[in-house]
């Protein structure tokens, strides 16, 4: 198999994890396997770059003396948001050369301001996809999965979702045996399947304003496994059923629905990496009642059933 070229563009400003997680995943994969990868960095004119940290990164070369890699990676990081013009124009001409093209969290915002992006689905840090979805009508920004895969273009969200695409693209070139044995190596367990929420159903939906219907989010979250209608809340907060319905989305963001949908999910996730509970038992303690309804709420939101989701994170035992 002929070393894959994968490139790392360097600016200043760059988010310094944005480019060493995702590399040390390659570089593992390149110990493990030799000859698999050939990682370069570039900056535009092949001097050093500060990142945001403040944290000084020395690269490879320049981009204009490069030839066209075989996946050309992009970080994220302040220096995205008011890019160097030369950067975006050398990104517009050599994007579409590359054999594959890779983000990793705000990264996106240079592929979208080169054009690389039209038409596409993409993802990035959670607190950017409104920004990139205004700045860049073309482009489907979806901000809740960990990374987006369209065609021979990936996308990531934050920071430590860069590991998770990495991983995931060793498991493409190599298999996943390599790929979770990276994974291990890192102290990441296993490997997050690509649509996996970036973030909890705590975090993903806003704190209500007004007490009762705070104490009706702390109630789902603690009671997974309870009477959680919409005529139940209601009661709670003391409201009627429009009423409460109407006002929990307006403070919340999301639905009553939505929300104990995504607690349940949640708790059921958390109960598969860290029990030996059965199936049986965790589909009951999280509110689903049965396994098949478990199942179908995972394959839904997850795009795995729970029993292949416990093989993937649940860590194996000690030997």
């Amino acid at each position: 198999m002929p070393h894959r070229t994968l490139l790392f563009v360097l600016f200043d400003g760059v988010q310094s994890l944005d480019v060493t997680g995702p590399l040390e995943v390659f570089a593992g994969a390149e110990k493990h396997t030799p000859g698999t990868y050939r990682i370069r960095t570039a900056s535009l004119d092949g001097g050093p770059v500060r990142c945001s940290s403040g944290l000084t990164l020395v690269p490879d070369e320049a981009l204009t003396a490069v030839s066209d890699p075989h996946t050309l990676v992009v970080p994220g990081g302040q220096g995205t948001r008011a890019p160097d013009p030369r950067l975006v124009d050398w990104l517009r001409a050599h994007g579409p050369r590359a054999r594959r093209l890779v983000s990793v969290c705000t990264g996106a915002a240079l592929l979208a301001a080169a054009g690389l992006l039209d038409g596409r689905r993409a993802t990035t840090h959670w607190a950017y996809c409104d920004k990139l979805a205004r700045d860049h009508p073309a482009v489907t920004v979806d901000p809740e999965p960990i990374y987006v895969r369209d065609g021979d273009v990936a996308t990531s969200a934050g920071v430590t979702s860069g590991i998770d695409l990495a991983l995931a693209l060793v498991e493409e070139d190599l298999d996943r045996d390599v790929a979770l044995t990276l994974a291990r190596h890192l102290v990441v367990f296993l490997r997050r399947p690509g649509n996996q929420a970036q973030f909890s159903a705590q975090l993903a939906a806003q704190t209500a304003q007004r007490a009762p219907l705070r104490e009706v989010q702390r109630w789902v979250t603690e009671h997974p496994a309870g009477d959680l209608t919409v005529e139940s809340l209601a009661a709670r907060a003391r409201l009627s059923p429009r009423h409460f319905a109407r006002a929990f989305r307006a403070e919340t963001g999301t639905t009553p629905g939505r929300y104990v949908d995504q607690v349940r999910l949640e708790h059921a996730r958390r109960l598969l990496e860290d029990t030996a509970d059965s199936i049986e038992e965790i589909a009951r303690a999280s509110g689903y009642g049965t396994p098949e309804a478990m199942r179908r709420a995972f394959v839904r939101a997850l795009g795995t059933p729970p029993a292949e989701y416990r093989r993937r994170f649940h860590p194996a035992p000690a030997r």
